[in-house]
């Protein structure tokens, strides 16, 4: 397992650039399973330790959704949520899925999170043969005033990915005993999500939600926490 900084790339689409900012190769798992892993939101109840909780909100297209997700921080910093768009793509043997934040006039900031904001993240699956993968996350590269200009799961995503990358293993046996046939992600005819609208949606922009001040916090204090959970 080798988990390491990646260089830049430029991705597709008409937002800035997301750029791969840790990539972890995965011996013994597909590229097509750890999309499925990434996609399948009964099973990241079995391997997302942070989840607090996520669920399908609608569809805009076969390969678009928007969902909901939120999650631990580590301590002292206060839980997050999101509302995200996201879009998916199989580019041979290879796939990407990207999310931004989005405002659903159903889904408005909750009291007990603190509602964050992804300009643009995501994933690129490359096959490496056939049993082999290399996971990449993508992110925008910003530069950030202080910690309470982030969501803090930059902190999280070493391990996360390591997570993915086990949870990848396990999936195959799993998925075999919890109804191996559905993968609307795959197969679009299985999507019963009620349809949307863009005309629903907006963008989401930091500068209109609550500012919380965690400037105080360092890397280390989160990290250990995170190890401490």
């Amino acid at each position: 397992m080798n988990l390491e900084k990646s260089s830049p790339v430029q991705t597709m689409g008409t937002r800035p650039p997301v750029s791969p900012q840790t990539r972890i190769s995965c011996k013994d798992v597909s590229a097509e399973t750890l999309y499925d892993v990434l996609h399948d939101t009964h099973y990241r109840k079995k391997w997302d330790s942070h989840m607090i909780e996520t669920y399908d909100i609608g569809r805009l297209t076969v390969n678009a959704d928007v969902g909901y997700y939120s999650w631990k921080c580590p301590s002292p910093l206060k839980n997050r949520d999101f509302v995200t768009l996201r879009s998916w793509l199989p580019l041979g043997n290879d796939y990407i899925i990207l999310n931004y934040s989005v405002k659903h006039p159903k889904y408005p900031p909750r009291k007990d999170f603190v509602r964050a904001v992804s300009l643009q993240t995501g994933y690129l699956i490359k096959a490496n043969g056939t049993s082999a993968c290399v996971l990449y996350y993508l992110t925008q590269v910003l530069e950030l005033e202080s910690w309470g200009d982030c969501d803090g799961s930059h902190l999280l995503f070493p391990q996360a990915m390591k997570k993915i990358y086990k949870a990848g293993l396990k999936y195959p046996e799993w998925k075999r005993r919890h109804d191996p046939g559905y993968k609307p992600w795959v197969y679009p005819e299985q999507n019963t999500l009620p349809s949307l609208s863009l005309a629903e949606l907006s963008l989401q922009h930091a500068d209109s939600l609550e500012h919380i001040d965690e400037t105080g916090l360092s890397e280390e204090n989160l990290s250990a926490s995170d190890h401490e959970a």
